[in-house]
C-alpha cells in the first residue's frame, strides 16, 4: 500500500445533521421520552414491560450516536494510520489482528457473563423502576465510558494489564497495591462465575452436551477462517450458527435418550472440565478456540435476547412488580438485605458498571484490534448490549406474580421446605401465593420444587419461560424453554471463564514481569503455561471447595462479589482520570472522573456497612458475633445445620470482613496516589511523559467503516 495513501489529509466533520438524520434522531428521543413519561408517572396501576424496552432502546441509539462519539473524537481522538499492537506484535497466539465483526463478539461474549442476568434478577426485590434506572444511566455515563477508555488506554500501551497500567502511570506504591487487589480479586470473580456454571450444568445432560459442542464447533470455525477460507467471516458464520443450531436441538434429543448418562456430570467432575477447559484456552492461539467460540457465543445469548425481546413486544407482559417496593428504603428484604443505596448499584453490577469489564477490556481484546477507530463500536456498543441484557433479565423477573418471586427467592429458613410453609412465609411478607400455585409452577417446568430456588437463575428461567411459552408453543412449551433458558445461562456465564482466565494470565505475567523480566513476554512458552496453571489452579481450588462444601472454598467468598467487582471499576476509572490529565486533556477528565466519584461513594459506603453495620444481615462482624454468642449457647442457626456448620459460618464471616478493609484499603491507596500525580500533573506547566508505545505507522488496509473511522491527532 503507497505511503501516500496512508497519510491522506484528515476529512472533515460534518457541521450539521441533514434533514432526515434530524426526523430519525427526533423521532428516537421523542419515543423514549414517552417511554420513560409513563415509567415516571405510573402511580400504583400496572403497566406493560414494553415501555421499559421502547425506553431502554431509545437511550441507547441516542447515547451511542450522540455520547460516544463526542467521546472519541473530543477526548481519545483514535487515528486509523497508527498501528495497533495487533499489527506491530502479532504472533498467532495473542496478538493477532481480528475482524471487528469477530472481535465485537468474541469481546461481549467476554464481558457478558453472570451479572447482567442475576444482578437486575435480585435488585427486582427493590420494584422495576431504580433498577432500571441505573441500569440505563450507568451504562451510557459509567459502564460503557469505562469499557471504551480502558480498551483505547491499553491498546496505545501494547495491550498492558489494568493492574500494570495502574503501576506505570501511577507509581510503584499505588501500583503495587492496584497489582494485588486487581489479580486477588480477578480469582474471586472467576472463582464465583465458574461456580455458577458448574450449578447450572450439574445434572443436565442438555446443557453440558449442547455448551460441550461449542468447543469443536469453535475449533472448526477457528481454522475454517484462518487456514481453509481466509477473511470469510459472514460465510464462516453461518456455517457456525447452524452448527450451534443443531447442537442445541441435539441437547434436547440426548436429555430424552440413552446417552444422557454419558453427559450426566456430578459438580465435581464439571470442576475438573472446567479447569481443564480454562488451561487450554488460555494458551493456545486466540484464534483457533477462544475467539472464535465467542463470537460463536454471542449469536446464542443476542439471539436468545432478541427472541426474548421479540416476546416482550408481542406478548406484552404485565409488570407485576411495583416500580419502587417498600423494601427500597426499608433495606429488610428477604433477597438482599440492605437499603437501595448503596446496594441496589452493588448487586446490579455488570448490567450497568463492571470493573470485570476493565480486565477485558486492558486483557484480549486489546490485542486483537485492527484499528484503533474500532474501540467506539467494541468498547462502547458491546457494553450498550449487555446493558440491554441485564433489562431483558429485569423483565423477565418483574413480570412474575410477586408471591412466585419470593417463593423462590427468599432464604430456605424464612421459607421453610414445603409448598404450604413458604405460602406461610410469603403472605407475612406482605404477598400471596397458594400452596397449590407452587406446586404448579413447578410442576409446569417439570421441577420437584422452585421454593427457595434463590441466586437469580432459576427465577430468569422461569420468567423467560413465562414470555417465551406466551408467544411460541403456549403453556405445553414451558418445561422446554424452562431447561433452554437453564442452558443459556451456562453457556452465556462461560465464555467469561475462559477469556477471564486467559486476561488473568496476562496479569499474572505483568506482575512477575516486572521482578523476572522474561515473564513479561507475553509469547515466552515457558511463562505463558506457568501462569495459566497458576490462575486456574488458583480459581479451580475455590471452586472444588465450593462444589464438595456448600459452606466452603468460593462459597465463602461469594458475599464479596458485587462491592469486588465495583472497586476494580474504581481503579480502572481512577487510571482512565489520571492518565487524561497527565496528557494534558484536563477539561475533559470529567469524562472518567464523575463516574469514579459515584463508584467511589458506593463501594466504599458498602464496604464501610459490611464492615461496621451493627445489623447481623448486613455486617460481617455483627454476623459473626451473632453466631458466636449461638455456638457458645449451642444453638444452631440456619443456613449452618451443625454446629461445624456453625464455626464455619463464623470463620466465613471473619475472612470477607477482612478481606473486604483490606481491599478498601488497597484501592484508597491506589486512589490517593493517583491524586498525587494529578496535582502534579495539573501544577505542571506541560503534559507529564505517559507509558503510551511510539507511533508507528499502520500498513493495513480496512475499509472505512460506516462512518466509525477517525484520524485524530497522535497523542
Amino acid at each position: 500500500m503507497p505511503a501516500s495513501a496512508l497519510q491522506a489529509p484528515e476529512k472533515p466533520e460534518k457541521s450539521r445533521m441533514s434533514p432526515r438524520s434530524v426526523l430519525l434522531w427526533a423521532t428516537v428521543s421523542l419515543l423514549g421520552a414517552i417511554a420513560w413519561g409513563v415509567l415516571a408517572l405510573a402511580r400504583g396501576e400496572k403497566i406493560s414491560a414494553v415501555w421499559l424496552v421502547v425506553a431502554a432502546l431509545g437511550s441507547y441509539a441516542i447515547a451511542y450516536r450522540f455520547y460516544s462519539r463526542f467521546i472519541a473524537r473530543r477526548v481519545l481522538k483514535p487515528d486509523d494510520r497508527r498501528a495497533t499492537p495487533a499489527e506491530r506484535l502479532e504472533d498467532g497466539v495473542d496478538f493477532h489482528p481480528t475482524d471487528r465483526r469477530v472481535l465485537l463478539g468474541h469481546h461481549f461474549a467476554a464481558i457478558a457473563g453472570a451479572g447482567p442476568l442475576v444482578g437486575p434478577v435480585l435488585a427486582a426485590q427493590m420494584g422495576y423502576l431504580p433498577g432500571t434506572l441505573w441500569i440505563v444511566a450507568g451504562v451510557i455515563f459509567a459502564g460503557a465510558v469505562q469499557d471504551m477508555v480502558v480498551l483505547f488506554l491499553s491498546m496505545r500501551r501494547d495491550g498492558k494489564s489494568l493492574g500494570q497500567m495502574a503501576r506505570d502511570e501511577i507509581g510503584r506504591a499505588g501500583g503495587a497495591a492496584a497489582l494485588i487487589a486487581v489479580f486477588a480479586i480477578m480469582i474471586i470473580l472467576l472463582g464465583v462465575l465458574a461456580l455458577v456454571v458448574v450449578n447450572a450444568l450439574a445434572h443436565s445432560p442438555w446443557g453440558t452436551f449442547s455448551v460441550a459442542m461449542t468447543i469443536p464447533i469453535a475449533l472448526f470455525m477457528g481454522f475454517w477462517l484462518h487456514r481453509i477460507r481466509p477473511g470469510r467471516v459472514v460465510e464462516t458464520s453461518f456455517i457456525g450458527v447452524a452448527l450451534l443450531l443443531l447442537a442445541i436441538i441435539g441437547g434436547s434429543w440426548i436429555q430424552d435418550s440413552s446417552l444422557a448418562s454419558a453427559f450426566t456430570l456430578s459438580p465435581t467432575t464439571l470442576v475438573f472440565c472446567l479447569v481443564g477447559y480454562g488451561f487450554v484456552a488460555s494458551v493456545l492461539p486466540v484464534w483457533m478456540l477462544l475467539a472464535p467460540r465467542d463470537y460463536l457465543s454471542t449469536f446464542m445469548k443476542i439471539g436468545t435476547i432478541a427472541l426474548l425481546a421479540i416476546g416482550v413486544v408481542v406478548a406484552a407482559p404485565v409488570l407485576h412488580a411495583d416500580a419502587v417496593s417498600k423494601f427500597a428504603t426499608s433495606g429488610a428484604g428477604p433477597v438482599f438485605a440492605g437499603s437501595l443505596f448503596p446496594f441496589l448499584f452493588i448487586t446490579i453490577a455488570c448490567g450497568a458498571l463492571s470493573g470485570f469489564h476493565a480486565l477485558v477490556s486492558s486483557g484480549t481484546t486489546p490485542k486483537l484490534i485492527q484499528k484503533e477507530s474500532q474501540v467506539r463500536m467494541i468498547g462502547y456498543g458491546a457494553m450498550l448490549m449487555e446493558s440491554f441484557v441485564a433489562i431483558m433479565a429485569l423483565i423477565a423477573a418483574a413480570a412474575l406474580e410477586p408471591g412466585l418471586y419470593y417463593a423462590m427467592n427468599a432464604p430456605a429458613g424464612l421459607l421453610g421446605t414445603t409448598a404450604e410453609s413458604a405460602s406461610h412465609a410469603v403472605a407475612g411478607l406482605g404477598f400471596t401465593i397458594t400452596p397449590d400455585q407452587l406446586t404448579h409452577a413447578a410442576s409446569a417446568v417439570e421441577e420437584q420444587t422452585l421454593i427457595a430456588r434463590s441466586g437469580g437463575a432459576p427465577t430468569l428461567a422461569v420468567g423467560m419461560s413465562e414470555i417465551f411459552s406466551g408467544v411460541f408453543g403456549g403453556t405445553a412449551m414451558k418445561a422446554f424453554w424452562y431447561h433452554f433458558a437453564i442452558m443459556f445461562e451456562a453457556l452465556f456465564i462461560l465464555t467469561t471463564v475462559d477469556a477471564g482466565t486467559r486476561v488473568g494470565r496476562f496479569m499474572l505475567q505483568d506482575m512477575l514481569g516486572n521482578v523476572w523480566r522474561p515473564m513479561g513476554r507475553v509469547n515466552w512458552k515457558p511463562g505463558i503455561w506457568l501462569c495459566s496453571g497458576l490462575v486456574v489452579a488458583a480459581w479451580g481450588y475455590f471452586l472444588y471447595t465450593g462444589a464438595t462444601d456448600p459452606l466452603g472454598g468460593i462459597n465463602q467468598l461469594f458475599p464479596l462479589f458485587g462491592i469486588a467487582n465495583q472497586l476494580l471499576a474504581a481503579v480502572a476509572l481512577t487510571v482512565c482520570t489520571t492518565v487524561l490529565i497527565k496528557s494534558g486533556r484536563l477539561r475533559w477528565a470529567w469524562v472518567t472522573g464523575v463516574p469514579l466519584a459515584w463508584v467511589t461513594a458506593v463501594t466504599f459506603t458498602a464496604g464501610w456497612l459490611k464492615i461496621f453495620s451493627d445489623d447481623p444481615k448486613v455486617g460481617f462482624f455483627a454476623q459473626r458475633a451473632k453466631y458466636a454468642d449461638a455456638v457458645d449457647a449451642g444453638q444452631v442457626l440456619p443456613p449452618a445445620k451443625t454446629l461445624d456448620d456453625m464455626h464455619t459460618v463464623v470463620t466465613n464471616s471473619t475472612v470477607d470482613g477482612v478481606l473486604i478493609a483490606l481491599f478498601l484499603l488497597l484501592v484508597a491507596v491506589v486512589i490517593v496516589n493517583a491524586a498525587v500525580v494529578c496535582v502534579r500533573a495539573v501544577r505542571s506547566p506541560g503534559a507529564l511523559a505517559t507509558t503510551e508505545a511510539p507511533y508507528v505507522e499502520s500498513r493495513i488496509d480496512v475499509p472505512e467503516q460506516a462512518g466509525e473511522a477517525l484520524v485524530g491527532a497522535r497523542l
